[in-house]
């Protein structure tokens, strides 16, 4: 569904991936300060109990479509391209495991929370860069004992937990993660911990 206007029968009963699309589109324009947290609950709370696609699109007509939406406050465009964005509504979302993340990693989280282990990830390089955006709403990373945590974000009416370094994160050449953002009555909390199993560990650094 274009959030812009309407498909050719806007009569057309609205799906739940329409939902989810049009729920992300105002996330992110809160992120970027078009819609304040109260607007924005309203309007989330109007598409979810829309029942066609006529119903969703005057709740957009004023913010940027998909294509157009910027990233959510202080996140950093990697200079290659590679972006992933994660976002939870009224739920959650897990990034664990061997799994691959982009340089640049931007979190949604409006009454949801959203879970990040980095411990066994295959990173694209030395550094990382997650950007937050939490609205009654949370995010948990899990880092390695030897990656260096660089915190820049900031917290109304709510909290941002980082540890501290431990004596392998301060070695030179350590890994880095730098996290950014903006919670509003949620939080941030960045924790070290050793990995459960060392043995046949997919290398955790790459290039």
């Amino acid at each position: 569904m274009d959030p812009q206007g309407s498909s050719d029968n806007p009569r057309l009963r609205a799906s739940d991936a329409d939902r989810d699309r049009a729920a992300s589109v105002l996330s992110s324009a809160m992120a970027e300060g078009r819609l304040t947290a109260e607007e924005h609950s309203d309007r989330l709370d109007a598409i979810y109990a829309a029942k066609t696609q006529a119903d969703i699109v005057p709740l957009l007509d004023d913010l940027p479509g998909p294509a157009a939406a910027p990233a959510p406050a202080g996140a950093i465009t990697s200079p290659s391209g590679q972006h992933d964005q994660i976002v939870a509504i009224l739920g959650g979302a897990t990034r664990k495991g061997a799994w691959r993340p982009s340089p640049v990693i931007s979190i949604v989280t409006v009454l949801g929370g959203a879970e990040i282990d980095l411990r066994e990830a295959v990173l694209p390089g030395r550094e990382i860069t997650i950007s937050t955006m939490c609205v009654l709403g949370g995010v948990e990373i899990t880092v390695p004992p030897e990656m260096h945590v660089v915190d820049s974000g900031s917290a109304i009416m709510g909290g941002r937990e980082i540890d501290g370094d431990t004596a392998e994160s301060l070695l030179p050449g350590a890994p880095v993660l730098r996290v950014t953002g903006l919670c509003i009555m949620g939080g941030v909390e960045i924790k070290h911990k050793a990995r459960k199993q060392r043995k046949n560990r997919p290398g955790a650094i790459t290039g």
